[in-house]
């Protein structure tokens, strides 16, 4: 009996992974990073939010929908839950249930669902039905953290205020080694410190749209990458 403890505790210490090395972190070059915007520019001049809105109001619905879920998806349901309500007014007063139903292939419809009907109360109660325009009080409505505030000031306003970080941007930025951390708010401070502040918005929306079309989370396409060249390709 001793003997299949010992053989049992071996194969599980042996099935354990090794950890993945952590590489040693350069800050980048001015000049590194100037290249790597130069080839997002020419890559992806037009890079913009995916989500189909057509007021703030829908922006930011839309982008607390899309945590946990694909643009495509939420674009799909925002279709129809954009024609049935219209105003804060109508969120915060909806049958919750009625809601839900219309999310749910979105996912975890439960908590979204809670966050969109709260969120449009307090802007009723805190902002007279307007969605403030600034970092501090939108972090402060239900279900808006620094990633949905970064999308909307950039996207809906036109303000720059930070860097959108999402798994796409998290994860290019640490591959191209504009970052060592894997905090989203740590990664935008470091993109924040390394990237020219004209080029937040941009840089937030080009590194999303590299990360889907080239930079892949499991199969990277390398091969036909535009930033290979330069890339240190940290995997």
């Amino acid at each position: 009996m001793p003997g299949k403890a010992s053989a049992k505790t071996a194969t599980k210490s042996a099935s354990k992974k090794e950890p993945k090395t952590k590489y040693s972190f350069t800050a980048p070059t001015p000049e590194y990073v100037q290249q790597i915007l130069d080839i997002l520019w020419e890559t992806y001049p037009d890079a913009r939010t995916a989500l189909t809105y057509d007021n703030p109001l829908e922006l930011l619905v839309a982008t607390i929908l899309s945590a946990q879920c694909t643009d495509e998806r939420v674009n799909k349901v925002t279709k129809v839950l954009f024609e049935r309500y219209k105003t804060t007014e109508d969120y915060a007063d909806c049958d919750i249930e009625e809601l839900k139903d219309i999310i749910r292939s979105t996912g975890f419809f439960n908590q979204k669902a809670k966050y969109i009907k709260e969120m449009a109360a307090t802007v009723i109660d805190k902002h007279n039905g307007t969605i403030p325009k600034n970092m501090e009080e939108l972090t402060k409505l239900p279900g808006v953290a620094r990633k949905t505030a970064n999308v909307l000031l950039s996207s809906a306003f036109g303000i720059t205020a930070g860097v959108v970080v999402d798994t796409h941007v998290k994860r290019v930025s640490y591959r191209l080694g504009l970052t060592d951390k894997t905090d989203p708010d740590k990664v935008e401070q470091d993109l924040m410190q390394y990237i020219p502040e004209e080029k937040w918005i941009f840089v937030g929306d080009s590194l999303i749209y590299h990360g889907r079309k080239y930079c892949d989370a499991r199969k990277p396409d390398c091969e036909n990458c535009p930033i290979n060249k330069i890339c240190p390709k940290r995997i």
